[in-house]
């Protein structure tokens, strides 16, 4: 099935470090997509929100997406909504994301949480290069098990997330989630358990051999996370420290808002932690 606009719709953005505060250098899209006026962020940091003129993806879609964080600059990706992936009576749509992140750079990629419809089918891919381990990631995303009032609790036809993460030339972290609700027990153990809302997360390692008090702070912000997850009786999940140094979570919960309130905590501490590694360093 062609795509509704006749091609595919990209998006590239290219942020970069001018005078202590990070801008937009360079930035491209073409329909249905536009992005907004960026917010400035405390941190001398922005927020870009793309808008979509779409009322979300349909049948044969074909999405590019590409940024490039340049050294020292703070990035953060939103959403202006939560991404809708309507019916398909056949077909599928797609989506590619290419991220670059410098060294020194920080990447927050902060989307609002997918629905998938019923019979509905949808593949994207994410490749993300780190330039070193300077480079910063924070990674979300929330999977819905569909408009569940309206009885549709996996009823989708396919969801298919892959991402592929790189420090340097090495690859350091691969998630490929495929669900086929036709095929799999999807509230079974091992998949949702129950749940209707999952949340993946992904962070990049704070410091390598530990601050100058000799604290890890990566273990640090695992603890942190722990109890966050531990004191609140609506989600259940884990964090796992990578042999790389970095930690990757998975939440599952009822209300995609809970999920987004736990995600924005972690993110909080996260960012915390950054902060009071820099200035100990800085010392």
């Amino acid at each position: 099935m062609d795509n509704k606009f006749g091609k595919v719709s990209r998006i590239s953005a290219c942020a970069a470090l001018k005078d202590g505060k990070t801008i937009l250098e360079d930035l491209s899209f073409t329909a249905p997509y536009k992005i907004m006026t960026p917010f400035e962020k405390e941190n001398g940091g922005i927020q870009i929100m793309p808008l979509c003129a779409s009322a979300g993806i349909m049948a044969g879609d074909s999405q590019e997406f590409s940024y490039h964080v340049k050294e020292g600059a703070d990035l953060e990706i939103l959403s202006q909504s939560f991404e809708k992936i309507h019916k398909m009576d056949e077909g599928s749509a797609s989506r590619t994301i290419e991220v670059q992140v410098d060294k020194n750079a920080a990447l927050y990629y902060y989307p609002q949480p997918v629905i998938p419809f019923a019979q509905s089918a949808f593949d994207s891919k994410m490749t993300i290069h780190l330039e070193d381990e300077t480079s910063k990631l924070f990674l979300l995303e929330i999977i819905s098990c569909g408009r569940n009032a309206h009885e549709e609790r996996f009823q989708y036809r396919r969801f298919s997330s892959k991402v592929l993460l790189y420090r340097g030339e090495k690859l350091i972290y691969r998630d490929n989630t495929r669900y086929e609700p036709g095929k799999m027990p999807m509230e079974g153990i091992g998949l949702y358990e129950g749940f209707t809302h999952m949340a993946n997360l992904f962070l990049s390692k704070l410091c390598d051999r530990g601050d100058a008090d000799g604290l890890d702070r990566t273990s640090e912000l695992k603890e942190k996370i722990w109890q966050i997850l531990d004191e609140d009786s609506e989600v259940d999940g884990g964090v796992t420290r990578l042999t790389t140094g970095n930690l990757a979570l998975r939440i599952f919960g009822h209300r995609a808002q809970k999920l987004q309130q736990i995600a924005e905590k972690i993110k909080e501490i996260y960012t915390s932690c950054q902060i009071n590694h820099k200035s100990v360093m800085n010392e």
